[in-house]
């Protein structure tokens, strides 16, 4: 069969002539091609799913109330367009209350459909052909995607357990800092757990200053914060003459689906946020922002997700320590980090994080998520699904006997 007539219209960007040909397969779909493999070939298994990448809860009950009596509001029926003031009111006095920050409603905060969509319009704000954007990894990778979208590269900074999980920003090349634009960083960090300090932030904004970088730092996973309080970048002195910090209410609140969150930070890039915001969508409905105003008011809701994933996070490191695993306690987020084992006693040996992952579910029907880019770890999640704690630690003991059985080496 010929290829239809726009298959070399494609852009660049998403492969050119050759879109839709890869038989390259995507990490995330060759686990989940494993699990529904391990489902089939062992019916009477269950699956422990450490991958899950997403809260197991809905939003709390207080803030799916005043969603129901907001969608009847006629005042709600329209287009938010940059948001309804209420809502900047409120990411306002959050910021002010959390982690002592001020910040203008009206010209330094903007409300955004989840943080996803505001890391992809970041680069669209200052990216040019042949800019360059300095970006962790592991980490989320969408500012990346579309930096390369824009015409530009992205430049690497490994995130290594010599070096606590942080950018090494004296390693970077003086070239490679003289042409950066863009410093996108990611704390509490996915997948590692690691939690940034005060200092390290003043670090980053002395970094930027001095080689004229904006910085956006990934706040997603900020109240899931298990070492201390949680830690704003716009705590640190002169952050707000640098970049600005993304929000969401995603993890935090158990409002995944919601899709709302905010940028906050310096004016100037907050109104050029706005500016592409303005010609890429038309805002989130202004009940879900109403909804998104009660859940930041209600400091009772993050404490309690908080508690929850902790305790989950707390049984997880005692069950993989008790079967060899060297792992501890994350800073934050509801990932556990973990170097992956090399092989099996009197079993396989693995290559790299991918083999073992998809060994753990094949064979024994426990899911994490490999990341390979800087060594290789394995991502456990405390996102899976259970009624109570007696469930959760049924699940734990199911773990232990499983792992125990097959002996993993590191």
């Amino acid at each position: 069969m010929s290829d239809p007539y726009f298959q070399e219209m494609f852009a660049e960007r998403i492969g050119g002539v050759n879109y839709g040909k890869s038989d390259a397969i995507y990490k995330f779909e060759k686990i989940k091609r494993a699990k529904r493999k391990a489902m089939a070939d062992h019916p009477e298994r269950h699956l422990i799913d450490f991958g899950i990448g997403e809260n197991d809860e809905m939003a709390a009950a207080p803030v799916r109330e005043v969603m129901k009596s907001a969608i009847d509001k006629p005042e709600n029926r329209g287009y938010a367009d940059n948001g309804g003031p209420a809502f900047k009111e409120a990411v306002a006095r959050f910021m002010k209350r959390r982690f002592g920050v001020e910040l203008d409603p009206v010209t330094e905060v903007n409300h955004s459909i989840g943080s996803k969509p505001a890391l992809a319009m970041m680069p669209a704000v200052f990216i040019n052909p042949g800019d360059l954007t300095l970006m962790t990894v592991p980490g989320y990778p969408v500012a990346g995607t579309h930096t390369a979208y824009y015409g530009g590269a992205v430049c690497r900074l490994p995130l290594l357990a010599e070096n606590d999980f942080l950018p090494d920003l004296d390693a970077i090349p003086t070239g490679i800092r003289e042409m950066a634009k863009l410093l996108v960083i990611n704390y509490p960090n996915s997948p590692t757990g690691k939690k940034a300090t005060l200092e390290f932030f003043e670090k980053v904004v002395a970094f930027a200053k001095a080689h004229k970088i904006v910085v956006v730092q990934d706040a997603a996973h900020a109240m899931l914060t298990f070492d201390g309080e949680p830690v704003s970048f716009l705590q640190a002195p002169g952050a707000k003459d640098v970049g600005v910090e993304i929000h969401s209410l995603s993890k935090g609140w158990d409002m995944i689906g919601w899709r709302l969150g905010w940028v906050c930070g310096n004016k100037t890039i907050v109104q050029a946020f706005s500016d592409v915001k303005d010609n890429s969508d038309s805002g989130q409905f202004l009940a879900t922002q109403e909804a998104g105003v009660a859940a930041l008011d209600n400091d009772e809701i993050p404490a309690a997700i908080n508690a929850k994933y902790r305790r989950r996070l707390e049984k997880l490191v005692a069950v993989l320590r008790e079967c060899g695993f060297q792992c501890e306690m994350p800073g934050g987020s509801y990932f556990l980090y973990s170097p992956s084992p090399k092989g099996l006693d009197g079993g396989p040996t693995f290559a790299n994080a991918e083999e073992a992952s998809q060994y753990l579910i094949t064979e024994q029907s426990i899911c994490t998520v490999p990341w390979d880019d800087a060594g290789s770890f394995l991502r456990f999640s405390v996102t899976y699904v259970a009624e109570d704690e007696a469930a959760e630690d049924a699940l734990m003991a199911e773990t232990v006997a499983r792992l125990k059985q097959i002996k993993p080496l590191f």
